[in-house]
């Protein structure tokens, strides 16, 4: 039964509501609905095509994976049993988001082993989880749908040197993968299974995100069964002979609004919903973000008052209703009153997460019908994979990685000061995850933006090559890339490679520069220097502002 209290809202301004209520209206008489719900592939490409119709299983993944459950809750208190004391996640991308953000959401139980996700290839990011655990009672989840990603390979590698035991690692992947053989090879405690017909950002309610939070401790039932209310969700669209639900409505309003220009997705979240839109990052940039079109999704930007957005802006409130915010709900309804688009999203919190996976990934594949384009592809993922195995590759012949040179005090202004809307920055940073770099980045974020009401992003390397770079290089052509780097120091080896993290890391950065710049694309770098690579980004910050 649907809530009337978790209705979307939206706050559409006049000049633009006749564009999006012709494409709701269209997408009553393509019966997108109906056809989503029965799963036919032709909503968005013909019959047959590639990457459509075999990438549908979330449609039913979390019916599927209640009846697995007892067998899942069975191996989680077995692990509890077995004294381990924390669970480490190995992962990228749509292996890691999901259970970075469960991790985050909600409390862990005392009976239950803590959960760690790493996702960074930073020498730094490594060490850090390697000290604060004791690998013989740690689980550690090697977690690929490929089975083949060199991150998680890569970090496998040197946790399997601590410990060497194959009953304290577990895999996830895809059936039939080289993951699951060394699985079976080393002894792993247990393979769970993917699904061949769900793409990574779409995992979220199968054994990628379910397995780890169940074994923090996690109640997933209410995860698994809150995703079939997401069909249901209601939006007060004011249309009182509307027949459509939020996802549609969500995803064909979306794609309208990006076609006339409001087109960068700007995330308002709770502050009970951490980390949720590093998540929806991901899925909207992947699904959307191909053949010169796309949504740009903004999560964690600072927030500015009203005069300091562009008009390629569209904001998406999603409050807790069970622990209001009311500054933030102010700051969201003065936007509206601005001109701005708003779509309020209401939630009820941590447990509320498996409707909320379910009605973003609804809304996002809509999107994609209203785009025309197909959302279950990311055809330039690839690209900065291929170039860091060619950068690699040349580091094994010639024992050193080029040095791409830093931008210079005018090249910096003119990337960063000259933008403005459609424009957007991209700030990359190849550097040790932590609170205080978060918080200079904000800082940035926000000197960036007050002179220019340019649009910025900022993710960390080489995560956001699984996230955001699909948009970075298969979306308008309309952004402006820094790359930060710095390097932890004493680096950490990689087992059986013949590189370290930090010449992995570097190699991912030197590709992907090299890439975007390939593309065209306006794009530099700045090496941190110094041991304080947050106290360096507040010396660019400064600098911005001398600027201006």
């Amino acid at each position: 039964m649907s809530d009337p209290a978790l209705a979307v809202e939206p706050r559409i301004p006049g000049a633009l509501r006749p564009t999006v209520e012709q494409k709701v209206a269209l997408a009553g008489r393509d019966e997108v609905q109906r056809r989503l719900h029965e799963g036919d592939a032709t909503l968005w490409g013909p019959p047959g095509a590639e990457e459509i119709a075999d990438r549908l299983g979330w449609l039913t993944i979390a019916e599927r994976m209640l009846e697995a459950l007892g067998e899942l809750e069975a191996f989680a208190g077995l692990v509890a049993r077995e004294g381990f004391a924390d669970v480490v996640l190995l992962g990228m991308g749509g292996s890691s988001l999901a259970p970075e953000v469960l991790r985050r959401s909600f409390k862990r139980r005392p009976d239950r082993p803590a959960l760690h996700v790493l996702d960074s290839t930073d020498a730094g990011a490594v060490r850090s989880v390697s000290e604060v655990i004791d690998p013989a009672r740690t689980l550690f989840i090697v977690s690929s749908k490929s089975g083949g990603t060199i991150e998680p390979r890569s970090l496998f590698a040197h946790f399997w040197s601590l410990v060497g035991e194959g009953r304290n690692f577990l895999a996830i992947t895809d059936p039939g993968t080289e993951l699951e053989d060394l699985a079976r090879e080393r002894g792993f405690k247990r393979v769970f299974h993917g699904d061949p017909c769900i793409g990574g950002r779409y995992s979220a309610l199968s054994p990628f995100g379910i397995v780890p939070a169940a074994l923090m401790g996690v109640d997933v039932r209410p995860l698994l069964t809150g995703a079939s209310d997401a069909w249901k969700t209601p939006v007060d669209d004011r249309n009182p002979s509307a027949t459509h639900t939020a996802a549609v409505w969500l995803g064909a309003a979306l794609s309208a609004l990006a076609q006339a220009g409001r087109d960068k997705l700007t995330f308002l979240i709770s502050p009970t919903l951490p980390g949720l839109g590093l998540w929806l990052e991901q899925l909207v940039a992947e699904s959307t973000g191909k053949r010169g079109t796309g949504i740009l999704p903004v999560a964690e930007e600072p927030l500015g008052d009203t005069a300091a957005y562009g008009e390629d802006r569209v904001f998406a409130y999603l409050p807790d209703v069970s622990a209001p915010e009311p500054e933030l709900d102010a700051r969201a309804q003065a936007l509206a009153q601005a001109g701005h688009p708003l779509i309020t999203i209401p939630t009820r919190g941590p447990v509320d997460l498996g409707r909320v996976f379910m009605l973003a990934e609804l809304s996002v594949a809509v999107a994609g019908w209203g785009l025309q384009i197909n959302p279950f592809d990311q055809p330039n993922v690839q690209q900065a994979k291929d170039a860091t195995n060619r950068v690699l590759a040349e580091f094994e012949q010639r024992h050193e990685l080029p040095e791409p040179v830093d931008a210079t005090e005018t090249e910096l202004r003119s990337l960063l000061l000259a933008a403005a809307p459609p424009q957007y920055v991209a700030l990359m940073g190849y550097v040790e995850p932590a609170p205080e770099i978060d918080e200079a980045i904000a800082e940035l974020r926000a000197a960036i933006r007050a002179p220019t009401t340019a649009t910025t992003t900022f993710g960390y390397g080489p995560r956001f090559l699984h996230s955001t770079g699909q948009y970075h290089k298969g979306g308008p052509k309309q952004g402006r890339f820094l790359q930060l780097l710095h390097d932890s120091s004493p680096d950490v080896a990689i087992p059986g490679a013949p590189y370290t993290f930090t010449t992995l890391k570097n190699a991912q950065a030197i590709g992907d520069l090299e890439t975007l710049r390939e593309l065209g694309l306006p794009a530099e770098r700045v090496r941190l220097r110094g041991e304080d690579p947050a106290a360096a980004i507040r010396e660019i910050t400064a600098r911005i502002k001398e600027m201006t």
